[in-house]
């Protein structure tokens, strides 16, 4: 049997980055709002403080940061031929739990997507013709354009004090920044990173090849910095312990260190943690969210009834909520037809290794974001007529840390322990570099989530089953551009090259990219799309869905930037035109 809670004007599903941006935003609106999370509250200077943050062991193997598979997991398999199992530890992909999210462990590369992503079908038919996009990809548009969603994207880098150089400002070409970028409305808040050796050596070669490197938008901030809300983030020490890791210098941008100090001091915002939502609760018509469900950590069950709900959790929770809520129709992959669990998508990664005699890279100075990349053959900025793909990746060489277990490079055919081992580990460690690659994944009709119709969780609600394998394009798209990174490496004359192996059928186990897209997807047409251009269910229209789950297809980028730019989006919408006129802000 629940307990009723009184009545509160916003629950939030989730407390990392779209939960605080949402929930900063509408509490300043003077609602009341609850977020509702699964994980440990987290704090900055009492949980990453500098003394033993640096903890390899614990953070980077043990996952201590991590949603674990006993919290909640889903099943996976390649294809409908198989069938699903469950996945009892992550690897592939690594789901952040607690206060923050995702948000804490990141790396910090903060991207904005190219205008062109944003209609890429439209796009595609106009440039090369209605039949040029391969037919078994269903890209769409989002129903939202790059000048829409600008004034948000620059809401986020200011929030964050992103680093970087612009390289097309208010119309015009700057030199030193992206030329490829859509124009942006002002200067990165901050300026670049200091590069090491690795990334200045990357930027000369691809320079020398005629093309256009630029410094990585970082999250990782170059210079101390007081964001729009007055919290105060300091410059990066580049200690190279970013990635699964919290940052105790207050530099890298987190829901921690932007929003969470100013949110959680307001009188009209809770924070309910190591708490889980169960199911959203609907009317009886099944047209209006009535509230939620949670289960605390005592095993105490609580309804929270609310006027609006919003599912801020990460990407394939998301789906998982609104199926298990009856929100949306689902997605049948026989059919085509259904909206919930259509179009998941990943992110396709290739690239090449170097290994030298003559250069040493120090790479234990490193930072998330630390480095030089180039959009030469990202999206659709090269001639896609005879390459017999679509889609395509940014590429970078950036310096992440040179942790002792983690980093430890040696060359194709070493032993994989040993004196042989510890001897090729010795001789390397400082003499490698990587070029690498963050590429689209563009959906297929049998790529997609549904709900396992054999395994459930410890509450019985059916485990979120997953089906995805690359598909033919973006292994295509990925070969050429390993093509491109070894092509770089090559004008440094290394004494090795190393370029990824061709894409297999994707495996669960080894990690790749917590880069997870899709499945409650936006757009104009609730046929095709499970939330509308404002995020909001097509369905119910007092639940809003946050997150990367709303791409219809991912580009090659990180998801973060364009994440944070649509929660700006969302909360001015529900602010200044849902609040003054309840329902459906798009009609069908």
């Amino acid at each position: 049997m629940s307990r009723k809670l009184p009545a509160t004007d916003v629950a939030i599903i989730g407390l990392g980055w779209t939960g605080a941006i949402l929930a900063e935003q509408l509490t300043r609106a003077g609602l009341d709002v609850i977020a509702i999370e699964r994980g440990p509250r987290r704090n900055t200077s009492t949980d990453f403080p500098t003394t033993y943050v640096q903890d390899e062991l614990r953070y980077a193997i043990r996952n201590d940061l991590f949603q674990q598979a006993s919290q909640g997991t889903l099943t996976f398999r390649n294809n409908s031929r198989q069938s699903a199992l469950p996945i009892r530890q992550f690897g592939s992909f690594l789901p952040g739990n607690g206060v923050g999210g995702a948000g804490v462990h990141w790396n910090g590369h903060t991207w904005r997507f190219l205008p062109t992503d944003f209609v890429l079908k439209s796009h595609l038919e106009s440039r090369y013709g209605k039949g040029f996009i391969p037919s078994e990809l269903t890209v769409q548009d989002w129903g939202i354009t790059f000048n829409e969603l600008e004034p948000y994207y620059d809401k986020f880098d200011k929030l964050c004090g992103i680093s970087g150089k612009a390289g097309h400002l208010n119309g015009q070409i700057q030199a030193g920044g992206n030329p490829f970028e859509g124009s942006r409305s002002s200067e990165y808040p901050t300026p670049p990173m200091r590069q090491t050796y690795g990334p200045t050596l990357f930027a000369q070669a691809a320079s020398a090849l005629g093309y256009h490197p630029f410094p990585l938008p970082s999250a990782n901030i170059s210079e101390a910095y007081t964001n729009p809300l007055g919290v105060r983030l300091g410059p990066c020490t580049y200690c190279g312990f970013c990635e699964r890791f919290g940052c105790g210098n207050y530099s890298k941008a987190s829901p921690q260190t932007t929003v969470l100090p100013v949110l959680m001091r307001r009188p009209n915002f809770t924070a309910q943690t190591n708490s889980e939502v169960l199911k959203i609760m609907l009317s009886r018509d099944g047209k209006r969210a009535t509230g939620v469900t949670y289960i605390d950590s005592s095993g105490e069950i609580w309804e929270q009834p609310a006027e609006l709900v919003l599912i801020c959790g990460f990407a394939y929770n998301c789906v998982h909520m609104m199926l298990v809520s009856g929100i949306g129709k689902p997605y049948d992959p026989v059919s085509g037809k259904g909206v919930v669990g259509r179009n998941y998508t990943y992110q396709t990664s290739s690239g090449s290794t170097l290994f030298f005699d003559d250069k040493l890279f120090n790479p234990f100075i490193g930072s998330g974001a630390l480095g030089m990349t180039m959009d030469d053959f990202n999206g659709d900025n090269f001639d896609h007529a005879k390459v017999g793909f679509v889609g395509g990746a940014s590429i970078t060489t950036s310096i992440t840390g040179g942790r002792p277990i983690g980093h430890r490079p040696v060359p194709p055919g070493t032993p994989r322990w040993g004196a042989a081992w510890k001897s090729a580990t010795r001789d390397n460690y400082q003499s490698v570099m990587g070029i690498g690659s963050q590429g689209s994944s563009y959906p297929v009709r049998d790529a997609y989530l549904d709900l396992d119709p054999t395994y459930k969780d410890p509450h019985g609600r059916p485990l979120l089953r997953m089906t995805f394998d690359f598909n033919a394009n973006d292994a295509k798209m990925a070969a050429y551009v390993a093509d491109k990174t070894a092509e770089i490496g090559k004008s440094l004359n290394p004494r090795q090259i190393v370029k990824s192996p061709p894409l297999g059928p994707y495996s669960i186990v080894p990690y790749q990219s917590t880069h997870n897209t899709g499945g409650a997807i936006m757009g104009a047409d609730p046929s095709t799309s499970a939330v509308n251009r404002y995020l909001q269910s097509w369905d119910v229209p007092n639940v809003f869905v946050m997150g990367a789950a709303v791409f219809p297809q991912n580009a090659g980028y990180n998801p973060t930037g364009t994440v944070g730019a649509l929660a700006y989006w969302t909360a001015e919408a529900i602010i200044n035109r849902y609040l003054r006129d309840p329902g459906p802000l798009v009609h069908a």
